[in-house]
């Protein structure tokens, strides 16, 4: 039997798209959040990081009561790069909300989200959302959509979606897409009530929970988020814990929350059809399945999809090591990594060769990154490699991960767009030029997209639209030709002077001023030839005691190119790190000592500056 008193439903769509802006108008017409400060924020995104960027990084819960029925929302990431999160949330859903945006229509990551909700067999409620766009084509998105369900091989009953149409930023929905005749985001909850049904599960059953995310709360230890497929749950109950392997070990609860608001409350039990918090269970890994301790039953394990990029982690090893961060050792590292492991199904972590040294593989660029940022801003120091893919080997082949690419720019950029994505083993699918704007497709391998994304808004002036998703594995294309570059690299130990650096801004582009210490090898700009350059960034002009009507002209830099951590990872080249301390950013090469790096490669010329 289906519950009538409960729903539980996710909210999915592409990046920026609207996910996070609609539930807070849920919330906020609820009355669930009443704090008139947080008007206007984003209350769902409560990472900092995911305040700066805009997008959401972690699946979050919360829960409203509407007409007597309890709603529990859960709001997806909308990169690929964090679709672990979203293939876990579609095992403790009934149904989806699934957001287009009424002008750009489905996108690469509609795509991806999409598919894993079709899959899981859920009811969709598709909700055009931005129709207050002076460019919104609703009815054109409304008929890609549904190309896209057929697509993806979606039922009868799938295709046959409901329709919604909202402007998520000024909390209004309505059947129509006529701004004016909306009042609230009603609709969107008559909706829900009409077409998704309740959550099944027999509670006269053995318990079966499965672990769908792990979090950590001070007082209560190890918290285990996940929806009671039957039975019920108690709090003091005994129970036994499923591992992956099939192991059975005895457990007890010791709490049990309800999500309400945003927020959790204590409860005694819970039913089969809640998505519940428990705590109690030390050791119990995402995926894994809480059971009744007489008759022990476990739920499917849950399979995610492999990391196609690894990185190299390390302990930091230049000059400045230990001045800027506070965990600096392997051990320090190692617990991290470790900790992020048991929240992050999608993160992979193995000891690499020689002390201190780890390969960290993830689901993308951005994965990597955004573990990185929250290492730094935990005051961890450490030094990373250049992204690289993972290679698998497939019949005797080796096969590597192929992407999707959809590029939205100005049609006049189409044509060096084209060619670097050719350079790069793009294949080109489709190109349709609307209204002066160039949409373009392409198929390549995910080596030829690492490093491309400033080139890209480089190429493009800032103006174009990049998304990616992958494809999955196909047979390795062989060499290509990415965007090589030089390096001007510090031969001396000292501050920089605006006096040198006036004269190397004509030889590249500088990542810094004046006034700031460097070391030897480490990276101070980009050379403008295909190859390393030593240069001394710390030369003073020489003083005397004779003046002359042409002396001291006045020091005219170039402002620098600043470089932040994924501009650092997208720029070091196979012989070069990125230093990430919780301060600084710094570009250096991996071999810091000029003779040693001159023995292992012929590459690099030397100047005397």
């Amino acid at each position: 039997m289906n519950r009538t008193d409960l729903r539980n439903i996710a909210i999915i769509a592409h990046v920026d798209h609207g996910k996070t802006t609609l539930v807070d108008a849920l919330l906020k017409q609820s009355n669930t959040f009443r704090d008139a400060s947080a008007m206007g924020t984003t209350l769902m995104d409560s990472h900092d990081l995911e305040r700066e960027r805009g997008i959401t990084i972690f699946a979050k819960n919360a829960a409203i009561i509407w007409k007597d029925v309890k709603i529990n929302i859960v709001d997806t990431p909308g990169h690929a790069d964090f679709g672990g999160e979203v293939e876990r949330i579609m095992n403790i859903v009934d149904g989806c909300l699934l957001l287009v945006d009424a002008k750009e229509g489905p996108m690469p990551q509609t795509k991806f989200v999409l598919k894993k909700a079709i899959q899981a067999g859920h009811k969709i409620i598709v909700v055009i959302n931005k129709i207050d766009k002076k460019d919104a084509r609703p009815d054109w998105v409304l008929n890609r959509t549904f190309d896209l369900f057929v697509d993806l091989g979606a039922t009868d009953e799938q295709t046959d979606f409901p329709v919604i149409y909202a402007s998520a930023i000024q909390g209004l929905a309505g059947t129509e897409a006529d701004i004016t005749k909306m009042t609230d985001v009603t609709p969107i909850y008559d909706c829900v009530l009409a077409n998704i049904k309740g959550p099944t599960g027999d509670a006269t059953k053995p318990l079966q929970i499965s672990a769908i995310n792990v979090q950590h709360d001070t007082y209560k230890g190890r918290t285990v988020i996940g929806r009671v497929e039957n039975g019920i749950v108690k709090k003091g109950m005994a129970i036994a814990h499923i591992k992956r392997d099939g192991k059975i070990v005895p457990g007890k609860i010791t709490s049990i929350k309800l999500f309400k608001g945003m927020a959790r409350e204590e409860v005694e039990e819970a039913a089969a059809g809640e998505i519940v918090a428990v705590s109690g269970l030390e050791d119990i890994q995402i995926g894994e399945t809480i059971a009744d301790a007489a008759s022990p039953v476990a739920l499917p394990v849950l399979n995610i999809e492999e990391p196609t990029v690894k990185m190299t982690f390390g302990v930091n090893t230049s000059p400045f090591a230990g001045q800027e961060g506070q965990f600096t050792t392997s051990r320090n590292i190692q617990d991290r990594l470790d900790h992020e492991l048991q929240n992050d199904v999608a993160l992979r972590v193995d000891r690499a060769e020689g002390d201190g040294t780890w390969i960290v593989s993830g689901r993308g660029e951005l994965h990597l990154s955004i573990l990185i940022e929250k290492m730094r801003r935990e005051g961890f120091e450490l030094q990373v490699s250049r992204p690289q893919v993972i290679f698998k080997r497939v019949d005797g082949k080796m096969h590597e991960p192929f992407e999707t690419v959809s590029i939205e720019a100005p049609e006049e950029f189409s044509g060096i767009i084209i060619e670097k994505m050719g350079k790069r083993r793009g294949e080109m699918k489709d190109m349709k030029v609307e209204f002066g704007t160039a949409f373009l497709e392409f198929e390549i391998p995910t080596r030829g997209l690492i490093g491309y994304r400033n080139e890209f808004l480089t190429s493009t002036k800032g103006q174009g639209i990049l998304n990616t998703l992958l494809l999955g594995y196909r047979p390795e294309v062989g060499d290509i030709a990415g965007s090589s570059h030089g390096s001007m690299i510090s031969m001396e130990h000292g501050v920089t002077m605006g006096y040198s650096l006036t004269n190397l801004q004509e030889r590249g582009v500088l990542f810094m001023g004046a006034g700031v210490e460097v070391y030897v090898g480490q990276v101070i700009g980009e050379y403008s030839r295909d190859e390393d350059i030593e240069v001394n960034p710390c030369k003073e002009k020489k003083l005397s005691n004779m003046r002359s009507k042409g002396d001291g002209p006045s020091v005219s830099l170039i402002t620098p190119r600043i470089m932040g951590l994924e501009q650092a990872i997208e720029y070091v080249g196979d012989d070069e790190l990125v230093e990430v301390t919780p301060k600084t950013i710094r570009v250096r090469k991996a071999i810091t000592d000029s003779v040693l790096r001159k023995r292992s490669s012929t590459k690099i010329v030397s100047t005397a500056e």
